[in-house]
């Protein structure tokens, strides 16, 4: 796969996932020691902020960082009183202005692709450098889980997580050889049922099963329609949990060794 990747241009493709999208990050680190770079990025919620950060040229090191300050709930949690959502993103929104200050699309030194939902009619919305929007809005809107966090108003239409309509963009991949992660792919979900002592503990863990079967197939339809050469990679992540932000280590271990 790396020789390949050597000789030609490709689009990094980088899925959603919540905790399981820290997995990219040990992807990205093993992407980095083989000197590849890709030509463009394009990435969905986790995805998004990881992709983002590879795009302004930020070292492994450095993103892991950065995802620290999210291991510790603490530091971004900010429960919210009113609106939509349970979490207000205004603390979220100071560590993207950490990040990438007023930064737009047209600021990075890779091509950087965003995917978001049209909340009012459900239509795929994809920032790029077509845009005259800073990114750190973008990540707003693609990481804004409904009932969540707030979703995001971006010129007077109102945003939400890009998982709702395509949370693997690889519709939106503008070169002919494709390397794509799913955190969210057939390595994500158990088999078996959830056999745990306490209902309530199975009911939560069926309807998290639920929503990643719900993903898995979605990504599947769109594979169906992509005629490019696409290596699509599915770290182990079965055995977490979409919040798991406090398994930092962990979880991205999950992502080390996936190309060869």
């Amino acid at each position: 796969m790396v020789k390949e990747l050597q000789k030609s241009k490709f689009s990094l493709v980088l899925s959603g996932g919540g905790a399981l999208g820290i997995a990219h990050l040990g992807f990205i680190e093993d992407l980095q020691k083989n000197s590849l770079t890709p030509s463009e990025i394009v990435g969905t919620s986790m995805g998004g902020i990881i992709g983002a950060c590879v795009a302004i040229s930020l070292s492994s090191k450095e993103i892991l960082e950065i995802l620290q300050e999210f291991s510790n709930v603490t530091k971004w949690i900010k429960f919210s009183f009113s609106g939509n959502a349970i979490v207000d993103s205004s603390k979220i929104e100071k560590i993207f202005i950490e990040i990438f200050g007023n930064k737009s699309f047209e600021d990075v030194d890779i091509s950087l692709k965003i995917i978001a939902t049209n909340i009012a009619n459900g239509q795929k919305r994809v920032f790029s450098k077509d845009d005259n929007i800073l990114i750190k809005d973008a990540l707003l809107a693609t990481m804004a889980i409904p009932g969540i966090f707030s979703e995001k108003e971006i010129d007077g239409i109102v945003y939400a997580d890009g998982f709702l309509c395509e949370n693997l963009g690889l519709n939106e991949a503008s070169f002919d050889t494709i390397l794509a992660v799913d955190v969210l792919g057939f390595n994500s979900f158990e088999k078996e049922l959830p056999n745990n002592f306490f209902k309530t503990s199975n009911v939560l863990e069926m309807f998290e099963k639920s929503m990643r079967l719900l993903i898995y197939n979605q990504t599947n339809l769109i594979k169906k329609s992509v005629d490019k050469k696409l290596f699509l990679l599915e770290p182990e992540t079965k055995d977490y949990k979409t919040y798991h932000f406090h398994k930092l280590k962990e979880i991205k271990n999950l992502g080390n060794n996936l190309i060869s």
